[in-house]
């Protein structure tokens, strides 16, 4: 159903530093690029993730209330995507740990551009 998502930035290099490595670890490879954005996928005809400069030349922001979820395997893979995240200098919205429904374990993060993003299992 879902064919791609895309968040914000102003700064294309800066965000694929971030995503590059993030998404190495959970099997994606950059799909398709341009001068104005990357697009990631881990599989063929799976969605893929998308950083891309606003096409209306102002600022990128950030949507309020808007968050991206991205499965993990296991919580081990979820503690250490957050850990990655944080490394690659995401801010903490949330450290990894079980959450009110049974086998739902999680973490959030955002990304340098401010956009929301959690990693989880079930």
């Amino acid at each position: 159903m879902i064919g791609y998502i895309t968040v914000g930035t102003d700064n294309i290099e800066r965000s694929a530093s971030f995503y590059d490595p993030l998404f190495t670890s959970l099997g994606a490879n950059r799909a398709m690029e341009a001068d104005d954005y990357i697009a990631w996928v881990n599989a063929e005809n799976a969605p893929m993730f998308a950083i891309h400069t606003p096409a209306d030349g102002q600022p990128a922001t950030v949507g309020n209330g808007m968050m991206i979820a991205l499965m993990a395997k296991n919580p081990a893979q979820v503690d250490a995507i957050y850990n990655q995240a944080i490394t690659l200098g995401a801010t903490d919205e949330g450290k990894p740990g079980p959450r009110q429904k049974a086998g739902f374990y999680v973490a959030y993060f955002r990304d340098l551009d401010g956009n929301k993003l959690n990693i989880h299992c079930m």
